[in-house]
């Protein structure tokens, strides 16, 4: 009777485990350096560069992000990690550097986009067009 009571209670840790990790998984928070938390949007935003933002998102964040930012992309159901969503009160409180690190440094399955949106005014514009999601 023990020996079922210990399997029992093993199994049911075994299986508590393995939820937490999987409800967990991609909800680590960002590490963000402070000089990016501080950097600042040098791209005043307006229609011209918000335009220019959406045309780069729609290439390059689109498939995983969605259209409106909601992490609902044909290509976020194949990834273990959510996308979030930036339209989300507590996405659009951060700083723009912030919003600019994880944009286009990256982390685990978001990958790096410096090679692939090289020019800086692209990528504060890029950022501008995912403060207008809001």
């Amino acid at each position: 009777m023990k020996t079922k009571l210990v399997f029992f209670n093993l199994a049911a840790l075994v299986i508590i485990v393995a939820l937490t990790t999987a409800f967990s998984a991609g909800k680590e928070p960002w590490v963000i350096p402070a000089k990016y938390k501080a950097m600042k949007n040098t791209v005043k935003s307006n229609a011209d560069n918000i335009k220019v933002g959406k045309a780069l998102w729609d290439k390059q964040c689109k498939s995983c992000h969605g259209g409106a930012g909601k992490g609902d992309g044909v290509k976020a159901k194949g990834l273990k990690t959510s996308c979030g969503d930036m339209a989300a009160a507590a996405f659009q409180a951060q700083t723009d550097g912030e919003i600019y690190f994880q944009s286009f440094i990256g982390r685990n399955e978001m990958p790096n986009f410096e090679k692939k949106i090289a020019d800086e005014t692209d990528r504060w514009s890029v950022v501008n067009y995912i403060r207008s999601l809001k």
